[in-house]
């Protein structure tokens, strides 16, 4: 317990712990009949949604179909995608992005129809976007809708530190009853109580030391899922995006992958192709491929960087399709419309978590999970370009769907105690915490990043079973900060990653293995179960 106690209590009927896309999605579907506390860790815009550039993908054109999404997405997973998740997701994609286009947001026309691209791994063009702002065009437009909202609150630099379970004797069962939050504000714990929770925090790739990801990526709800006793299935599969911005200012700068759909070329630094070498779709072959091949070159060569190469094309097309990454790279001297765009990988996307049915149900009653932090099943061993933002918005509207039918008969939770930090003092070394954090994101990034053995591996989880035993000391004896709150969250998802790579003893999407090449026969999915998973089903 570190911080003061408070005696601040907050009723809901829906909590929900997260303001991106999937957050914001399902508030707004709640509202008209629910009063529902949204909570933000930051400002409601400085998630990752806002910084998404490359689109939604949809069946949205005729010559498109639904099998097409489908089978594009089985491929790229490598085995591993749950079929029923993938086509629920797909047949819902074209009202998901309606209903977007009904709450106001502009997607990008031409000639009076909605312009679609391409992306790595699609076989049509089916990428609806916003120029290559799309993100921000969503993200914008839901805040503002749910601003205007009565029936939402918004809590701004509110960080969550751990869920409520309480018994619930009509069913023998554990049901989530709430969380304690740390007001950024005050500094103090409140509590916030609801009849439902809904964690939409987002993934984890702050995990790692470079990465595309806002530095809200911690992977709080994923952890304190873990914590509450739910499974957490595939942490092994962390997506590493092929393209960021490298330039020693340019923090978290993602170059869209639409760059390549719209003919972008990668370049080894004497101005040579090379992705023909490894995959026969060359620059659009799924985000893995493109990635280990990056990564293999950039070692071969002992090369800081490579070059993305799209001033072949009309300078007057680049900037109107991709003003984002035009303005942002001329900021630092480099001219897109002229010369290439050193790129390197970087940690990107978050493709396990907790596990959840089609509902967004976790395994602890009364607490959803949608988004990044969720394993839907959708993803497998690797995240098809443009079907997280999808994700988001499929489950958060089923999730919400769901809840409006049920939570009628829901009771209100019983009343949980204030957080004591009674026995807390002020930290006088808070250097611990950033040096930890460093740690922390420089092993993972070393040891089990885009290619991984088991030597390593191991060394990255001895060195963060160590980590988290000095977390947990600084944790009890003083009072909480929002990066010890996110430390302490990362050090355990990052143990469920490392724990999931030594798992899988086999190459696939994602996790490529040294030690493992091969394939399995057998695709199987890795399932982590905490040691408090039984209390969830019966409690005494």
């Amino acid at each position: 317990m570190t911080a003061q106690a408070t005696l601040n209590s907050k009723q809901y009927d829906v909590l929900v712990i997260g303001s991106g896309a999937a957050g914001l999605t399902l508030a707004l579907h709640l509202a008209a009949r629910y009063r529902v506390a949204l909570l933000s860790k930051q400002r409601l815009q400085d998630g990752s949604t806002w910084f998404a550039q490359g689109g939604i993908a949809a069946v949205l054109d005729e010559m498109d179909s639904a099998d097409s999404h489908i089978a594009d997405t089985l491929d790229a997973g490598a085995g591993l995608c749950h079929p029923d998740a993938v086509r629920f997701t797909v047949e819902n994609s074209t009202a998901a992005i309606q209903w977007l286009i009904d709450q106001g947001v502009d997607f990008t026309r031409e000639q009076g129809e909605y312009h679609l691209t391409k992306e790595g791994g699609h076989s049509h063009r089916r990428i609806i976007h916003s120029a290559d702002a799309t993100g921000r065009a969503v993200h914008s437009t839901l805040i503002e809708k749910v601003r205007a909202t009565d029936n939402i609150d918004c809590f701004e630099h509110h960080v969550a530190l751990d869920l409520i379970r309480q018994p619930d004797p009509s069913k023998g069962r554990f049901r989530c009853a709430g969380a304690y939050i740390y007001n950024k504000n005050t500094e103090e714990v409140e509590l916030f109580q609801a009849r439902a929770v809904v964690l939409a925090t987002g993934g984890a790739s702050k995990a790692y030391l470079y990465t595309s990801n806002p530095d809200g990526a911690s992977g709080d709800g994923i952890a304190m899922a873990w914590r509450a006793g739910c499974r957490v299935a595939n942490m092994e599969f962390n997506q590493f995006h092929p393209t960021c911005l490298y330039h020693p200012k340019a923090k978290a700068s993602l170059v869209t992958e639409a760059l390549r759909g719209e003919g972008a070329r990668l370049k080894l630094p004497d101005g040579s192709r090379f992705m023909h070498r490894f995959d026969k779709r060359g620059e659009l072959a799924p985000r893995d491929i493109v990635a280990r091949a990056i990564d293999h070159e950039m070692k071969r060569l002992g090369a800081d960087c490579l070059y993305l190469d799209i001033s072949h094309k009309d300078s007057q097309f680049v900037r109107e399709h991709f003003p984002t990454v035009y303005n942002n790279c001329l900021q630092y001297g480099i001219d897109i419309t002229r010369e290439p765009i050193p790129v390197v990988p970087a940690a990107h996307y978050t493709c396990g978590g907790v596990m959840v049915d089609q509902f967004g149900r976790t395994d602890l009653d009364q607490l959803y999970a949608i988004g990044e932090t969720t394993f839907t099943g959708l993803h497998g061993a690797n995240r098809l370009a443009s079907n997280s933002l999808l994700e988001c918005l499929v489950y958060a509207r089923s999730a919400a769907l769901h809840l409006d039918e049920m939570l009628e008969e829901v009771q209100p939770p019983r009343p949980a105690p204030a957080w004591d930090a009674s026995r807390v003092t002020d930290s006088d070394e808070d250097v611990v915490i950033s040096h930890n954090w460093d740690e922390l994101r420089r092993f993972m990034w070393d040891y089990v990043g885009i290619v991984r053995t088991r030597k390593r591996l191991l060394r990255a989880e001895h060195r963060v079973r160590l980590l988290q035993q000095e977390i947990r000391e600084f944790y009890a004896n003083y009072k909480i900060t929002s990066d010890l709150i996110e430390l302490r969250n990362l050090a355990l998802v990052s143990e469920l990653i490392i724990r999931s790579a030594l798992d899988r003893r086999e190459s696939r999407g994602l996790h490529y293995s040294l030690d493992y090449p091969n394939l399995r026969e057998l695709a199987m999915d890795t399932i982590l179960v905490p040691e408090n998973f039984a209390d969830q089903q019966q409690f005494v």
